[in-house]
Formats: structure tokens, C-alpha cells, sequence
């Protein structure tokens, strides 16, 4: 199965609730390559690689986030794999 590549932003109250953290940690549980980032506006930012069903099963998690964050918008654009690293959190 070909990989897929996911670029998702999130917005609504995902910085200092953990949301970097908890994503790095699902994206490896689930074998993912990529990263996740805080942007200046409050949002936070992300690229999933990796087999189709575990990218959608990570966008999923970005939609309800943490236990502390409120997710009120979940954008997805699907872009051609780029061969991303290890899923790590950027600064």
C-alpha cells in the first residue's frame, strides 16, 4: 500500500493543553513519519506520512485533541508524500 501525506492545521484551544506532545505520541504509536508545531496564531500545525488508515486514525485524534483542548476547526489538505522522518515535534 502506497503512503499518504496529510497536512493538518487545528485551531480553537490546542497550545498549552499538550496538544504537540500527545500528537508525537499518537502519530508514533501509530508507525507515522512527520511533525506537529505550535503557529504563531494559536494554531497548531501538522504532517502525517505514512499508510492511508493510520493517517486518517491520527486526523481523527486531531479533531478531538487531548483531554484539555477544545478543537473547534480541523483542516486537512492531502499533498504527495515527501518522505518526512521520524514524527517529531517542531519549535
Amino acid at each position: 500500500m502506497d503512503d499518504v501525506r496529510a497536512h493538518v492545521v487545528v485551531s480553537g484551544r490546542v497550545q498549552g493543553v499538550w496538544f504537540r506532545a500527545s500528537t508525537r505520541d499518537v502519530a508514533r504509536r501509530l508507525g507515522l513519519r512527520g511533525w506537529v508545531r505550535n503557529v504563531p496564531n494559536g494554531d497548531v500545525e501538522a504532517v502525517f506520512e505514512g499508510p492511508r488508515p493510520q493517517v486518517e486514525e491520527a486526523i481523527a485524534w486531531c479533531r478531538r485533541g487531548p483531554p484539555a483542548a477544545r478543537v473547534d476547526h480541523c483542516d486537512v489538505i492531502w499533498e504527495e508524500p515527501r518522505g518526512e522522518g521520524p514524527f517529531e515535534v517542531r519549535f
